[in-house]
């Protein structure tokens, strides 16, 4: 069976003092019965990996840039990750793609860069409620994770990949059980096509998962855990998300 993990994304949240707490709830909460992650902003890596030292909660960022170094004012490279201990990446959020206008091919690139550096790239991809309602979902999930298959090549199977309908992100909305795992389902088959460890790859649903939803979604056959926004930040609420997990 595989492994099921639970990533927070904090988003552009936190302060020392929230943080301090919201990890102290955490890591007193240990152990899980799956495996946990923080991605959080790049200001927090620094503390966050000293608050995690030692510990079996794991941390990443929640971007990266296609480049390993250079003039690129803002940029924060896959490099500099490794440095603060990163074990994951998000890469291609759909809030991402609309706000920075990231095509398919800069996030299958992100990827490459999180991969040659050690780090597991959360590879986001998901439709809009337009694109649901025009019966698009299918084309837009596989299209948004080609791009990513292609450039990884034979690496495809080291990424994890995460489904978030962006009509569920933060709305409050929550695709039932059966849709995610569908949409789950057309992405396992396409890494079938591509890769041998297609079977053994995590895939996570991503949108307003809550304690009160998490079982029922993970226990879903192609749904190896979550990538939670909202919750995250509630140190009871992801506890709970990760125990339904394990």
């Amino acid at each position: 069976m595989r492994r099921k993990l639970v990533a927070g994304n904090w988003k552009m949240h936190g302060n020392h003092k929230a943080n301090a707490e919201l990890l102290d709830g955490i890591h007193s909460a240990r152990p899980f019965g799956c495996d946990v992650a923080v991605c959080v902003p790049f200001p927090y890596l620094s503390e966050v990996a000293v608050a995690l030292a030692g510990s079996d909660v794991r941390w990443g960022a929640q971007d990266c840039s296609m480049h390993e170094q250079g003039a690129y004012t803002g940029e924060v490279s896959a490099g500099m990750l490794h440095e603060f201990g990163c074990r994951y990446v998000i890469v291609g959020h759909s809030e991402r793609r609309q706000y920075h206008a990231e095509s398919d091919q800069l996030v299958a690139d992100k990827a490459k860069a999180a991969l040659g550096k050690g780090i597991t790239p959360i590879v986001c991809v998901g439709e809009t409620l337009a694109q649901r309602e025009a019966g698009e979902t299918e084309a837009v999930v596989k299209r948004q994770l080609s791009a990513v298959i292609h450039t990884l090549g034979h690496c495809a199977g080291e990424m994890v990949v995460a489904y978030e309908p962006v009509w569920a992100i933060g709305t409050g909305k929550v695709a039932t059980p059966e849709q995610a795992q569908t949409v789950h389902a057309v992405l396992r088959a396409q890494l079938r096509a591509a890769t041998a460890r297609a079977d053994q790859m995590t895939l996570l649903y991503g949108g307003s998962v809550k304690p009160d939803n998490a079982a029922v979604l993970f226990s879903q056959p192609d749904i190896d855990g979550g990538l939670i926004g909202g919750a995250a930040l509630k140190a009871a609420d992801f506890v709970a998300i990760c125990r339904a997990a394990g």
